[in-house]
């Protein structure tokens, strides 16, 4: 995959991972469609990427949202004329065991996380099958390979993208398409998703604040570094990629223990979180 002159359409830009994914990209000589619903943070990222010299445009969107969705691939031609990359990475979380968490954030969480990773697959294909060389990225997650307590939604929506992306990835293969499917899983990534996350009304203020401490443990992986390993996947055609050691780590882990890992995890979860 040639990025240099490419456009790519990037979700989840104004911040975190799509930040560094858009000032990495920039610097490839991508251009870049770059969207978010956040406003101030979507405007910083095209502002950093801006010494690039590359185009780019700015997209305020809700993935949640089915109409801001089925608009958006024809805001894109009308500023770029194609689409050569999409890279499905907006996401949210949910903090709470699966008895905390109302089916109105749970759905929420699907929207965005999965519905919206599918939604935005629909409306681009077409586009990127015009292409001689295209490629949909879709950021999963660690969590995507393993399911941790209290994380019910969030594993449920990224072991979903998981599903469609290999599915997806074998139905253009026997078509013999242009297109590719990359599915990224990331591990320990530090960017504000676990601080931002929903919480249940449920929870108190002393485990609300043992998970925020957590994450500052386990949420070491510059952002920066993600971005790179990623963009370099791309540039390779590759199938799946393990963002950080602790994905690989936990991959293999999986693999030897499919069932009995989540009490590997929580021992080490325990003395993370220990004075």
């Amino acid at each position: 995959m040639q990025l240099k002159n490419s456009v790519v359409v990037l979700t989840g830009a104004g911040s975190g991972i799509g930040r560094a994914l858009a000032q990495h990209l920039a610097r490839q000589g991508a251009h870049l469609a770059l969207a978010d619903i956040n406003t101030g943070g979507l405007a910083e990222t095209a502002r950093l990427v801006a010494p690039a010299g590359v185009r780019v445009s700015q997209h305020v969107l809700d993935v949640g949202s089915r109409e801001a969705v089925a608009a958006f691939p024809a805001e894109v031609i009308a500023a770029h004329g194609a689409v050569d990359v999409l890279i499905n990475n907006a996401g949210v979380a949910l903090m709470g065991r699966f008895d905390q968490t109302t089916e109105r954030d749970f759905d929420w969480l699907m929207d965005i996380n999965f519905n919206g990773v599918v939604r935005l697959t629909r409306g681009f294909l077409p586009l990127l099958k015009q292409r001689p060389a295209a490629r949909i990225v879709n950021l999963s997650s660690l969590f995507g390979l393993v399911a941790p307590s209290e994380q019910s939604a969030y594993s449920a929506s990224k072991f979903a993208v998981r599903g469609f992306s290999n599915a997806l990835r074998h139905e253009l293969e026997d078509e013999r398409s242009s297109v590719g499917v990359t599915v990224v899983h990331p591990g320990g990534v530090a960017t504000q998703i676990a601080a931002s996350a929903r919480t249940s009304d449920d929870m108190s203020a002393q485990e609300i604040k043992a998970r925020h401490d957590l994450s500052r443990k386990v949420l070491k992986l510059s952002p920066e570094k993600a971005a790179a390993i990623i963009v370099r996947a791309v540039e390779r055609d590759k199938p799946r990629v393990l963002v950080g050691w602790d994905a690989v780590v936990v991959s293999l882990i999986e693999r030897l223990m499919p069932v009995r890992y989540w009490r590997l995890f929580a021992r080490a979860a325990k003395a993370k979180v220990a004075p």
